[in-house]
């Protein structure tokens, strides 16, 4: 049988531009890079430093980190679930057919745990573009002035 298979239908409650704007803040959370920490050096060995990176290298923005944050501490607490099961979908936790599971399995816990998740997923807008993706969605386009 050569049948396709029909994508699995996903309503959205969260608006895309939302998620959208998350999952850019999410991208440029992740690729800041931390300074080595003072505790973690050995006494021994000299600190090199490369003042071509200095700019790279002043330490995670935590202004960032906050208003992600706060974009999730704004969701309604549906939507908060839904970017959780999206991320989870986007990992390959769940399948994108198993979507109705995945938001129940996330409205399992409470919001706090939820934020907390999404907060400590090393990847999270790699997952929640996949997750997008596996619904035939994208950021593409959005937000963008014409």
């Amino acid at each position: 049988m050569n049948a396709e298979t029909p994508e699995p239908e996903m309503e959205l409650e969260t608006p895309l531009d939302t998620i959208c704007r998350l999952i850019v803040r999410a991208r440029e959370w992740e690729a800041q890079v931390p300074s080595a920490d003072p505790d973690e050096v050995d006494d021994d060995e000299p600190v090199q430093t490369d003042d071509q990176y200095d700019a790279m290298i002043d330490g995670k923005n935590s202004s960032v980190e906050d208003e992600i944050e706060g974009l999730l501490d704004d969701l309604a607490e549906d939507e908060l679930y839904e970017m959780l099961a999206l991320a989870w979908v986007g990992r390959g936790t769940f399948e994108p057919a198993d979507w109705d599971d995945a938001i129940e399995a996330a409205a399992d816990g409470e919001s706090e745990d939820a934020i907390a998740q999404l907060m400590d997923m090393p990847m999270l807008a790699a997952y929640l573009d996949a997750g997008l993706a596996a619904f035939d969605l994208s950021c593409e386009g959005v937000g963008q002035l014409d």
